[in-house]
């Protein structure tokens, strides 16, 4: 993915099985399961790669506590000091998902949340 795109969009759930049934019948979306992230189940919006994909979580457990966009950036590091720079602050700083990339959670300049995720060059993809 290319730096600045949406990339991940993560909903969290209060019953993640309840919500995945819900987004599959209501939108026909994808579900997939990754071993070692129970509790998360991955999603693609459409067929194939050109939809935007997410996750849902278990809320305040395997995500947040509300709706969280990922944007795809080169580097975590660069991305945190240009949002401190304009206006934005760190939330949760950067963490590693094992095997997958980075990503840390900040704000913009008006107090939304968001995260910047940077894959990991060696990560295997499907």
């Amino acid at each position: 993915m290319a730096q600045g795109n949406y990339s991940h969009i993560e909903i969290p759930a209060d019953n993640v099985d309840r919500a995945v049934g819900f987004y599959k019948s209501v939108f026909g979306w994808k579900f997939e399961t990754i071993p070692g992230f129970e509790g998360y189940e991955l999603y693609q919006t459409a067929a194939g790669r050109e939809g935007i994909g997410g996750g849902i979580g278990k809320r305040g457990q395997t995500a947040g506590k509300e709706i969280r966009n990922y944007i795809d950036v080169d580097s975590v590091d660069d991305a945190v000091a240009k949002v401190k720079q304009h206006g934005g602050k760190l939330v949760l700083p950067k963490a590693e998902v094992m095997g997958q990339g980075w990503y840390a959670v900040v704000t913009d300049s008006e107090g939304n949340e968001f995260a910047v995720w940077q894959n990991d060059p060696n990560a295997r993809r499907g």
